[in-house]
Parts: C-alpha cells; sequence; structure tokens
C-alpha cells in the first residue's frame, strides 16, 4: 500500500489555519496556497535521484550535486491545481508541465475528463499530480490513471486537505502513488465536501461562485 504522509511542519500548519478562514480574503488565500505549495515540495522532492558533476568554483574545481535522469512533470489538476503549481514550477524550473481537466457528474459524482496533454516522454518522468483537495477520490483515481494510460509510472499525488475516504479509495486504485497531505480531515458531509474543510477551493482561488 502506498505511503501517506501528514505535514505536520509548524509554518504549513500555521498558513493551514488561514487557508481554512472563510474570512481571508481571495489575494491572500491565493497567496497562502502558494506559499503551503512550496513548502511541501520540500518534502515530496525529498528523494529524488541525484547525480554528480564537476563544475568549477570561483577557487577550483570541484564536485557537485544535480537531479539526474529527465526530472519531473507537473500534473495540475484543473482548475484549483493551478494554486499550487506555479510555487513548485519556481523551485524546479526545469520541470515540463501537463495538464488535465476533469469535471464532476452530478448525478453519479463520478470524474469526467474533458482535457488532457502532457510531455511526450511523461514515461520518463517523476510525475507530482496536484489538487488542493482530496474529497471522494474520484478525481486523482481518473487523473492519475489517464497518466498510467500515456505511460506514466513514477507517479505521487500532493493535496492540502484529504478527508479519509478519499484517500482510501486512492490507495485502493493506485496502490503505487504516494500521497502527500497539509491535512487529514474528518469526514466528507452528505455532498461529498470535506469537513471541516476549507470550502470550494477553486471558488476561494479565484474569486467566483
Amino acid at each position: 500500500m502506498s505511503k501517506v504522509q501528514v505535514m505536520e511542519h509548524p509554518l504549513i500548519q500555521h498558513k493551514m489555519g488561514f487557508i481554512r478562514d472563510k474570512n481571508t480574503p481571495t489575494k491572500t488565500f491565493r497567496e497562502l496556497v502558494d506559499e503551503v505549495g512550496m513548502l511541501m515540495a520540500y518534502e515530496v522532492t525529498r528523494d529524488l535521484d541525484l547525480e554528480e558533476v564537476e563544475v568549477e568554483t570561483p577557487i577550483q574545481t570541484t564536485t557537485a550535486k544535480r537531479l539526474s535522469g529527465k526530472k519531473i512533470c507537473l500534473v495540475p489538476i484543473l482548475r484549483a491545481g493551478l494554486g499550487m503549481q506555479e510555487s513548485i514550477h519556481k523551485l524546479i524550473p526545469s520541470a515540463r508541465v501537463g495538464h488535465i481537466g476533469l469535471y464532476r457528474d452530478p448525478d453519479t459524482l463520478q470524474a469526467i475528463e474533458y482535457y488532457a496533454k502532457f510531455p511526450g516522454d511523461i514515461e520518463e518522468r517523476d510525475i507530482f499530480v496536484i489538487d488542493p483537495m482530496l474529497a471522494t477520490g474520484a478525481s486523482a483515481v481518473e487523473a492519475i490513471t489517464a497518466i498510467k494510460k500515456r505511460g506514466g509510472s513514477k507517479i505521487r499525488f500532493i493535496c492540502l486537505i484529504a478527508a479519509p475516504e478519499g484517500v482510501e479509495t486512492l490507495q485502493k486504485a493506485h496502490p503505487d502513488v504516494d500521497i502527500y497531505i497539509a491535512a487529514l480531515d474528518d469526514r466528507l458531509d452528505d455532498h461529498s465536501y470535506i469537513v471541516p474543510g476549507l470550502g470550494d477551493a477553486g471558488d476561494r482561488l479565484f474569486g467566483t461562485k
């Protein structure tokens, strides 16, 4: 079964308190999500492969380390995933960026793909699937399934808040995908919203309803 890591770093938890607050304005909310995404990226990338390279310092030649291989592909789930993608991209500017668009059927609650675009060499890259919320898990499962169908295999999922039901669903569907979470909440309500949650991440990021 995949690893589930809840990040208890004080800075992450401090910022999550403001992210949850319904009185946090859109601009501040967007900035906080960006900051937490960057903080989470440090832990998610902890075990990336490195290779030794020779460089010239102002003093002498020495051996340094750089990321090895084809490196990383970031895949935000549209649209809310965009709120975390940019900050991670700042840390890893060489990463390629794919996108996947999904909408939830209001009757079945199933995620339906309407857009997907990935790098041609996605099978050679470490893939970070990004979405602020892991509620039912349907969107995450569908996004990762779409990536695997196109050859991707080394996949991690990053989100701000998850419900236990979503974590269980994702683990059952993709037991090889590790999950990184800033907060694991109590449950889903009757409308499949995370409780206590933070509301609709996409609406709060972009000022829509």
